[in-house]
């Protein structure tokens, strides 16, 4: 997968065609695939379950996204 789209109802569109023709086993799964190993590394921490833990993910995604935020 080299990209997604950034219009919504295409997005939806590609992610439904994806789960569906099996290319990916879950939603989690593809989000992941999208992610660079390198930015993840970067995000987590070091962090094993980041963004992975169902009870922390709120936690997690939004440190995620102000450390985003920084890089921009």
């Amino acid at each position: 997968m080299d990209y997604l789209p950034n219009a919504p109802a295409i997005l939806v569109s590609s992610v439904n065609m994806l789960l569906r023709d099996e290319e990916f086993d879950s939603l989690e799964s593809l989000c992941y695939a999208d992610m660079s190993r390198k930015l993840y590394d970067a995000l987590s921490g070091g962090e094993a379950d980041f963004l992975r833990d169902h009870k922390r993910f709120q936690e997690d995604i939004t440190k995620a996204v102000e450390q985003l935020e920084e890089m921009l």
